[in-house]
């Protein structure tokens, strides 16, 4: 026999916000996959963090051109641009951001190296599926500060 189990019911106001943990994980994840692949897509026209291009599979690159550090451009504006949807649109966003972190992981595993980082990037890739789970619930609102007693 199965046994459904039931939705949870959350009373989403400002004031039983303030204190949710479950509210405050989800503006960490949203900030965090906002700000992180802005970053992360300027600094592939910067190269202040790393060299970006080692990164990208040689079949990828042959796919797309054969040109890696044209491609790399390319993937910073896209990422900049997921930034930014996240900001605005985490209900849709965080799983574009979760499809391109699998992406990245099959590029990865496909080079046979950098496992550490496709290790790493599977992590974030379950943060994004989180942050998209919790914005069904959250994504309609707005930072506030506490109320002052």
């Amino acid at each position: 026999m199965s046994h459904a189990i039931p939705a949870r019911s959350v009373r989403i106001d400002s004031t039983s916000t303030i204190r949710d943990p479950a509210v405050h994980a989800y503006w960490i994840l949203r900030i965090g996959f906002a700000l992180l692949p802005i970053v992360a897509g300027a600094d592939k026209f910067m190269h202040v963090l790393t060299d970006w291009e080692v990164y990208l599979a040689p079949w990828v690159a042959n796919l797309f051109g054969g040109d890696a550090h044209n491609i790399m451009l390319a993937v910073g504006v896209v990422e900049i641009i997921a930034g930014i949807g996240v900001a605005f649109a985490p209900r849709f966003f965080a799983y574009v951001v979760a499809a391109w972190l699998l992406g990245i992981i099959i590029n990865l595993v496909s080079m046979q190296a950098y496992y550490d980082i496709a290790l790493r990037d599977a992590g974030l890739m379950l943060g994004a599926l989180a942050l998209g789970q919790l914005s069904h619930w959250y994504a309609h609102l707005r930072p506030r500060a506490p109320a002052v007693a």
